[in-house]
């Protein structure tokens, strides 16, 4: 059975964990070793479980502890070539990637990475480079989409295709327009390079949902800007909008920032 769980989701540091009975693969490692390590533990997993690593972009709370995860575990690191250069580059990612353990993906290009059927796309977003990941995996199809600016014709593709979506719900623009952030970080989050509202999100997800969607989980909330009830309500009033209940006609939850969510089992 396939499974997932978030270790943590939002500017404070994201992992998230995809596996099976025999193989398992990490998307992203923005926080520290030791933390992902307790939290294994104490959900009766461990590290020899993660076969290999997906990056989505450079940004320190997707990457700061990719290079001791893949180094102290012999782990593949997969990502796009700029993404690898904007690792080393990074002064926050203090143990780098060993170049034994470098892989690289491309957009578009799907290509099997143990028992997963992983196909990279292009996200907008103000860092070296950023993909979503669309895994395929035992019938199922699980599509991630963070620190996405806006949403393309590319993205809304492989939304519809999902039967299981995390994606993004960074701000209410309300709150971040009234909030404590200086003119230029709140011109950077609204940009088409930035972060999505909750309306945004919500859009992105009914506009594209298909009967095969099951479960959503938004990530990556602003702790300043947002709120987890602001970001369900704003979906599940875009979902009654259309005719859609939230939780019966999939489920709609909230990935926390700094703890872990619990196993999900998909099927």
């Amino acid at each position: 059975m396939l499974k997932f769980i978030s270790f943590g989701s939002g500017s404070s540091g994201n992992a998230y964990f995809l596996y099976t009975e025999t193989d398992g693969i990490f998307i992203d490692c923005g926080i520290s070793l030791r933390t992902i390590k307790k939290y294994m533990h104490s959900y009766g997993l461990n590290l020899s479980m993660v076969h290999n690593i997906l990056i989505t972009h450079d940004h320190a709370d997707h990457v700061k502890a990719v290079g001791s995860m893949s180094d102290n575990h012999a782990i593949p690191v997969y990502a796009t070539k700029k993404v690898h250069e904007g690792i080393v580059n990074n002064w926050c990612v203090r143990k780098k990637i060993v170049a034994e353990q470098v892989r690289y993906v491309e957009k578009g290009r799907t290509e099997q990475i143990g028992e997963f059927t992983v196909t990279p796309f292009d996200v907008p977003h103000d860092s070296t480079d950023c993909v979503g990941y669309c895994i395929e995996c035992q019938g199922l199809i699980f599509t991630l989409v963070t620190d996405c600016g806006h949403i393309t014709d590319e993205i809304r593709s492989f939304v519809s295709r999902a039967n299981y979506l995390v994606i993004e719900a960074n701000h209410e623009p309300e709150k971040l327009a009234a909030g404590p952030y200086p003119q230029y970080l709140k011109i950077r989050i609204t940009s088409k390079t930035g972060h999505l509202s909750n309306a945004e999100c919500a859009q992105t997800i009914v506009e594209n949902a298909t009967l095969g969607l099951r479960h959503v989980w938004l990530c990556h909330l602003s702790d300043e800007n947002n709120h987890p009830e602001l970001a369900r309500k704003a979906v599940a009033s875009e979902m009654a909008s259309h005719g859609l209940v939230a939780d019966v006609d999939f489920m709609v939850e909230v990935l926390r920032r700094k703890t872990p969510s619990g196993i999900y089992e998909l099927k």
